[in-house]
């Protein structure tokens, strides 16, 4: 098959080159071309444009860094990928986006009469190598059994949550979920700290039971072993937070815990944290 990838970042460059080691062709379009240039080296076609991109593609997929970034791709007036779909080809939009966004996008995707799935991704960077992320989808299921083949080699699942827009709120869920439990876990382990207990001891004590993920195990570790390599940086973490909040459209309901954990977060970027890992909020609160 002919696959074309928008959007090169630690994710997007990963997930292309695990396709490419399947034997597939690929292109990619990445707006800064040196990305684009490492997978040239090991057989990707680099393409100018997303809409030299989607040329001849089978499936298109996207995974880029906010709204804005996916609606240039796809519907730029000049370069957008929608305007070069062929009548077969599946657009597979993998980006953490609003709902609202990937519904509107879907709208077009339906008056182009092209094929569309809101398919974002669960995981980082290591399961990316491995080929074991997690697609969360939202549309057609013949749509999703048509590339399914294409997904599995990115995925070590893939699951329908309905229909367009709902793939993008499972995956705000995941983030906001992952968010509020490293903001809590950070806090908890500074008050411990603070008061006399061994954070270290503790860590190893909250590992043996089952309040704490293998996730949550992970961030404990790493705060106490002070690595902050960004594989989910602060920065999009509170871009996935205000999406979050912005999702709540009933004026009689409240996101309380989501506005308090985002309003964090973007303390924690404003004291340069930004570009460190999801964790290093918790050099907001010292333990000692």
């Amino acid at each position: 098959m002919e696959i074309a990838f928008l959007g090169l970042g630690a994710m997007g460059s990963r997930m292309a080159k695990r396709v490419l080691g399947a034997g597939h062709a690929v292109r990619v379009y990445n707006r800064s071309s040196e990305k684009s240039r490492a997978l040239e080296a090991v057989g990707a076609r680099r393409c100018a444009s997303p809409r030299e991109a989607a040329a001849n593609a089978e499936v298109v997929i996207s995974i880029v860094t906010d709204d804005a970034a996916s609606r240039f791709v796809w519907l730029d007036d000049d370069s957008g990928a929608l305007a070069a779909l062929g009548a077969d080809a599946v657009a597979v939009e993998s980006s953490t986006l609003t709902s609202r966004w990937v519904r509107e996008l879907a709208l077009h995707m339906d008056a182009a009469d092209r094929a569309f799935l809101d398919a974002p991704v669960v995981g980082s960077r290591p399961q990316a190598d491995a080929g074991q992320l997690t697609y969360v989808v939202g549309g057609d299921p013949t749509v999703v059994n048509r590339v399914r083949p294409v997904l599995e080699l990115i995925a070590g699942a893939v699951h329908r949550v309905g229909t367009h827009g709902s793939g993008a709120i499972a995956k705000l869920v995941v983030n906001g979920l992952f968010g509020i439990q490293v903001a809590a876990v950070a806090e908890l382990l500074a008050m411990a700290g603070r008061n006399g207990a061994d954070p270290d001891r503790l860590v190893e004590i909250l590992g043996s039971m089952p309040v704490t993920s293998p996730a949550v195990e992970g961030v404990m570790g790493a705060i106490l072993s002070k690595r902050f390599d960004p594989l989910f940086p602060i920065d999009l973490v509170v871009k996935d937070f205000g999406y979050v909040v912005a999702e709540e459209e009933d004026p009689r309901a409240t996101l309380p815990t989501s506005e308090a954990v985002r309003h964090l977060f973007e303390r924690a970027a404003h004291a340069g944290l930004g570009g460190d890992n999801i964790h290093a909020v918790a050099k907001l609160f010292p333990i000692s």
